[in-house]
């Protein structure tokens, strides 16, 4: 049966925001065929959340207030998140992006979070968990006299389990792992990803108490607590601790870091508990049981001919603040006690995106002190206003029922309907949908590049740069494409100056102006910001390190880094364990003697794969010897030239490689996701590139030969979409492709 076309009209999509919704977010029968059109979506979502009026008000107009969102969402003003817009409407009905689950020190606590764990991430959330609660490794054990193994170890189980469960479904699980600073096994915990081989569906932050950081300030020793008799048992150098920290997030990105002391200091309710970790992001502290109900506006949709609609922005924070509380009635949840946490506090999260595309559209340069002040002045509204609308449905329909006790109550404030009520989030997928920059985050391009299935090469071109290059008449597609290659506008001197000035991006930005623009938001937002810091690989450990310290001292919550290309690099090993050294790149061995390549033998062992590319079939050839792989041969099909010979070289280095001790899973690392102008196939069958060919050969080949390498960890940590080969930005701790709306963290 044909559909019929949806009678509601919304603004023309882009590109990638109707690849997105496409893929991720229309409603599909059980063969996969879509049902829905981008417009029956919206009506969906905004009839599903404007239904709960009813239960409050028996002569509330549901029809109106669903059309109030109906235009809030398909003007792009505001956008609830992922699984909102995903499940609203339909059988899952789960509606919040992510949750907190206690993990206490029993075998009977610890399995309970992970079975809640698979009914979460099973309905399309992510978790966040303090370890903190465990005892250390090789602590007694006294209910069977034997020791405990420690908070890594029950880590690896939880990561097991989501790597199970992620398979299927829309949304991929994500996990956020927090470990206090004063925990005896902090050390291990700082360095659990550095290898990059484990706990790959984890983000993983230190929890810093403002006792450490006053003692890292002095230089002094600082204890560390048994969680299970809070005796101490020890005690380490603050200074050396952070340092560390601050190494290993140099080299791949991780641990964050949480300061858990100004969490509580802002615990809306701290008599109900206290907070020990976040949502996988780090923006949502939660207690034990709490969901994220998290929704953005759009700023770029509120600048009128030069200048802030505040009038229209006011109504569209009291109508987002109004809907986000109905997605509470509204949600079905995967346990029952996360709805009774959940109506118990009533939090939800408006944050922001498109804050870049306000700046530009206000011709205010992003790292100026004239952005950072505004940054505070528009959040300063949104926050009050947000508080004002909730205060107006609390007069309505009742405080959050924990109300007695909070910070609310002490002040002796008017009736609030919500213990929280701001929440800077990424803004990944969503942003794509709105045709948006992210989050607060600047632009991390003016132009790209992207291949699509046709084979053709477009060029990506941010939709206000493009009107204004059109306008004053220097818009060409040459110039397009130039800037793509380059990334930024910055050196190049066909854009006129003052255009220049304002279409600044990530990594034309100092960490410092990161830094300010995150703390100008966290001062008047009740949750975090989530903010990612972005580094030149030229960067140094000292780089970082400052940026550390300036999140502590400005008023941050936490703070994420990314240094360009970080978690491409291998660690090289000087023969000494406290001598290792991360490389730039994969480095060749510039001594023969400290290398021992394997001889080859007269007879060898081998398999021979076919791989579909876009120049051809191309026959992959692996040979073993008792000691493991040795050799790769590659013959391409009846075709000659280029894509031959390229690919007999990359053969030819890869035996090198593996005869010379190099593990085939940095040889899959350096060759997977490569993409060329032609690729082939769809879905897991694509394959990018001759090279992209060569790795998946190299998989298909561990996987049957019972080989461990990690092929999944070593797709992500690539710069390319794993999905789509798109452009990839580190973002919150994540990475989010910018074309097909792939996101790491769900």
């Amino acid at each position: 049966m044909k559909k019929e076309a949806s009678k509601d009209a919304i603004p023309a999509l882009s590109k990638n925001a109707a690849t997105v919704l496409e893929k991720r977010y229309l409603r599909r029968d059980v063969e996969g065929k879509v049902l829905e059109a981008p417009a029956d979506m919206f009506r969906r979502v905004a009839e599903t959340i404007a239904a709960p009026d009813g239960k409050f008000d028996k002569k509330a107009d549901v029809k109106r207030l669903a059309d109030t969102f109906y235009r809030m969402m398909t003007s792009f003003e505001f956008l609830p998140n992922s699984p909102t817009l995903m499940n609203a409407g339909r059988e899952l009905g789960q509606l919040s992006a992510c949750f907190v689950l206690p993990v206490g020190d029993s075998m009977e606590d610890i399995f309970d979070a992970v079975k809640f764990t698979a009914l979460i991430h099973k309905s399309g959330g992510g978790t966040g968990f303090s370890f903190s609660r465990l005892r250390p490794a090789n602590d007694v054990v006294s209910s069977t006299t034997g020791i405990s193994s420690g908070p890594l170890s029950f880590m690896r189980v939880f990561d097991i389990a989501t790597e199970t469960i992620k398979q299927g479904g829309t949304r991929r699980g994500a996990n956020m792992g927090i470990l206090r600073v004063d925990h005896p096994n902090i050390m291990d915990f700082i360095m659990c990803k550095a290898d990059q081989k484990q706990l790959n569906n984890f983000n993983i932050s230190v929890g810093l108490t403002e006792r450490f950081m006053q003692a890292v300030e002095r230089d002094e020793e600082y204890d560390l607590i048994n969680p299970r008799d809070r005796k101490v048992t020890g005690s380490l150098n603050a200074r050396k601790v952070f340092s560390r920290i601050v190494r290993q997030a140099w080299e791949n990105g991780e641990p964050g870091i949480i300061f858990l002391d100004r969490l509580n200091r802002d615990n809306p309710t701290p008599l109900v508990g206290e907070i020990e970790s976040t949502n996988p992001c780090g923006e949502q502290p939660l207690l034990p049981y709490e969901s994220c109900n998290l929704g953005s506006i759009n700023l770029g949709m509120f600048v009128r001919e030069g200048a802030i609609d505040w009038k229209r922005l006011k109504e569209v924070v009291h109508d987002s603040v109004h809907f986000l509380d109905n997605v509470i009635e509204a949600n079905n949840y995967p346990l029952d006690q996360i709805r009774e946490m959940t109506h118990a506090n009533r939090k939800v999260g408006l944050g922001v995106m498109g804050w870049a595309d306000m700046l530009i559209l206000l011709g205010v340069p992003y790292n100026s002190e004239e952005a950072v002040k505004l940054g505070k002045k528009v959040m300063k509204f949104i926050n009050d206003e947000g508080h004002l609308a909730s205060q107006e449905l609390g007069a309505r329909r009742g405080s959050f029922p924990n109300y007695k006790g909070s910070i609310f109550d002490k002040k002796g404030a008017q009736p609030q309907r919500n213990a929280t009520v701001t929440t800077i989030a990424p803004t990944g997928t969503i942003s794509i949908i709105a045709n948006a920059s992210s989050g607060v985050e600047p632009l991390f391009a003016v132009s790209y590049i992207r291949t699509v299935m046709d084979k053709n090469v477009l060029v990506e071109v941010n939709p206000i740069f493009e009107r204004i290059a059109k306008e004053r008449g220097f818009y060409s597609e040459e110039l397009m494409k130039k800037i793509a290659e380059h990334g930024t506008v910055a050196d190049i001197p066909e854009v006129p100056a003052d255009v220049r000035r304002v279409f600044v991006t990530a990594h034309d930005i100092n960490p410092e102006n990161h830094i300010q623009m995150q703390s100008a938001f966290q001062l008047h937002t009740d949750n975090a910001v989530s903010k990612t810091v972005n580094f030149p690989n030229t960067a140094t450990i000292d780089d970082v390190e400052k940026v550390y310290m300036l999140a502590y001292e400005s008023g941050c919550k936490g703070v994420t880094i990314y240094r360009d290309g970080s978690r491409d690099e291998q660690v090289l090993s000087t023969g000494k364990k406290e001598e290792q050294q991360a490389a730039v790149a994969a480095t060749p061995v510039e001594d023969d003697k400290k290398a021992i390549k394997r001889d080859r033998p007269k007879a060898l062992k081998g398999w021979t794969y076919q791989m579909q590319t876009g120049c051809g079939p191309l026959y992959v050839t692996i040979n073993e010897d008792k000691t493991g792989l040795f050799e790769l041969f590659t013959t391409m099909g009846k075709a000659g030239g280029c894509a031959a010979s390229q690919s007999e070289a990359i053969g030819r280095m890869v035996s090198l490689a593996w005869r010379s001790g190099v593990q085939a899973r940095q040889v899959v690392k350096q060759l997977l996701g490569i993409s060329c102008h032609c690729p082939s196939g769809f879905g897991d069958n694509r394959v990018l590139s001759c090279a992209d060919a060569v790795a998946k050969a190299i998989q298909a080949h561990t996987v049957a030969s019972g080989y461990d390498i990690n092929a999944e960890s070593a797709r992500q940590e690539r710069g390319a979409c794993p999905e789509c080969g798109g452009i990839v930005e580190h973002e919150g701790g994540c990475s989010v492709c910018h074309v097909c709306g792939y996101s790491e963290c769900a």
